[in-house]
């Protein structure tokens, strides 16, 4: 693996700083936050919005921060690449269920990925979270099918993945780079 794209917000990143660039020089890393600039400014904007229903707002409401982050991933070089957030389940599996649909992947796998995360994840955020209501933990993992649903219907409201993309600014070179890293 030669690039890393870290998609946390700058404070997140702060807290938690990435040990890639220190320790793997050659690795190059780059941090594009997915969810606008700060934590402050996308709780704003997402506040009271269902699970199911969130990775519509990302596509209706980040389009630019999208653009950013698919056409670095299209600009990489064809090599292995791991893109991450903090949990690796909502912009993580944003980005994914995108390139996943780009791929031709059908939509119940890339729902079932996505739902498969509550519970990969569930013993890890338990314990690393072991001070907190396990309730609230458990609620913040879950990953619904429904929302991969939604978000899938989303794009096809746009004319589908390819549409979508092009209407958030990427080229159809990007585009077709992007598809060719999961299909060729």
């Amino acid at each position: 693996m030669r690039t890393v794209l870290d998609l946390r917000w700058p404070e997140e990143a702060a807290r938690y700083p990435s040990p890639i660039p220190a320790g793997l020089p050659q690795v190059r890393y780059q941090r594009i936050s997915l969810l606008t600039h700060t934590e402050d400014e996308w709780r704003l904007r997402s506040r009271d919005v269902a699970k199911e229903l969130w990775k519509c707002v990302v596509l209706e409401h980040v389009r630019c921060e999208l653009r950013h982050v698919l056409g670095f991933i299209a600009a990489a070089a064809p090599e292995p690449l791991l893109f991450h957030c903090v949990a690796g389940k909502d912009r993580t599996g944003l980005i994914a269920a995108l390139l996943l649909t780009l791929a031709d992947v059908t939509p119940a796998a890339i729902a079932r990925d996505y739902a498969a995360s509550s519970e990969k994840l569930r013993a890890g955020y338990l314990s690393r979270y072991a001070d907190a209501e396990p309730a609230r933990i458990l609620d913040a993992l879950r990953c619904p099918k429904q929302g991969a649903h939604n978000m899938l219907r989303f794009l096809e409201s746009t004319g589908g993945v390819r549409a979508y993309l092009a209407q958030i600014g990427l080229t159809a070179a990007e585009i077709g780079r992007l598809r060719a890293r999961l299909r060729d």
